[in-house]
């Protein structure tokens, strides 16, 4: 009996495990969204050394570019000049996301009730913009950039409708062939706002094990739907990190990130107004000192999302 009893229970398990994950065992999906052009990953040329391998390393460019087609450069002194890190980037056929919030915004306050934090346009904001272009000779490099992200969370953040749009408009009106790229926290929704000037939007919800089927994710899709413009173009930003206190706490295992990932993937080839997916996030050791970026998840979920880029780029 006891013998029997246990290995009812070993069977069991290995039907609950195999349950888990059966969006995985199908066919990996044709891309049919003819639309879904990018893929790629954040934190890929910011600065951030991963503090849970010995290497000193702040550009993984040579880790992604092979099934990726855009990644971030940050930006935060007008002066900088970043053309040798947009050409690293071009050589390997990835377009730089330029993320500028720090250009055009500063912290002026802290409290309110959203982030804790109060941000607003900076007074020199037009003049720290034509240093950067300048330096940059964006004229005429601008081919090698993805888009302008400038929108860091900006309603959560406090930052007001109309400055958001001030600089907005400004980059647009001197460099009009990149996007702007908005994404927004998925807490604060309902003010969620997107000028004209914007042409990619997006949101941030993590920790979901099934995206597209939880309703709070979907109420979240809906309401940045209602808010875009006809012309504006939808970015997912997808879950690529795992942190044990908020995935584990979610019933997520590292293993499972790869059926979150195929998630993301279907939803992106199911919707037209979906151009691209990125990730967040790829070097380990951010927002909490034991997250796990997606270099260190297992070779399962590395293995779908190398699919899932090569899929959308073509590479």
């Amino acid at each position: 009996m006891k013998i029997k009893k246990w290995l009812c229970l070993c069977i069991l398990c290995i039907l609950l495990i195999s349950c888990g994950k059966t969006e995985l065992k199908a066919p990996f999906p044709t891309k049919t969204n003819q639309n879904l052009q990018y893929f790629g990953y954040t934190l890929i040329d910011v600065g951030w050394d991963d503090p849970s391998d010995s290497e000193n390393k702040t550009n993984y460019i040579d880790e992604v570019h092979t099934f990726s087609n855009v990644a971030d450069i940050l930006v935060v002194d007008p002066s900088e000049s970043i053309v040798e890190r947009m050409n690293v980037f071009h050589q390997k056929g990835v377009k730089a996301m330029l993320h500028l919030s720090e250009l055009f915004f500063e912290q002026k306050s802290t409290g309110g009730n959203k982030s804790g934090y109060i941000y607003g346009l900076r007074s020199d904001y037009q003049e720290r913009w034509d240093t950067f272009m300048a330096v940059n000779n964006l004229s005429v490099n601008h081919p090698m950039v993805s888009c302008f992200y400038i929108g860091e969370e900006p309603s959560w953040n406090g930052i007001p409708e109309n400055e958001f749009e001030l600089a907005c408009n400004y980059a647009k009106s001197t460099v009009p062939e990149v996007p702007i790229f908005s994404v927004e926290a998925y807490l604060d929704m309902e003010n969620m706002y997107a000028p004209n000037s914007v042409d990619w939007i997006g949101f941030d919800h993590y920790f979901l094990k099934h995206p597209s089927e939880d309703s709070d994710f979907i109420n979240e899709f809906n309401i940045m739907k209602s808010k875009m413009k006809n012309h504006q173009k939808i970015f997912l930003v997808m879950d690529a990190h795992w942190i044990k206190i908020l995935h584990g706490s979610s019933g997520i295992s590292k293993g499972d990130m790869d059926f979150i990932a195929r998630d993301y993937y279907n939803m992106a080839n199911a919707d037209t107004t979906i151009i691209g997916i990125i990730g967040y996030f790829w070097p380990s050791g951010f927002d909490v000192k034991k997250s796990v970026g997606t270099r260190h998840l297992p070779n399962n979920v590395l293995d779908e999302h190398k699919r899932i880029g090569k899929s959308i780029t073509g590479k």
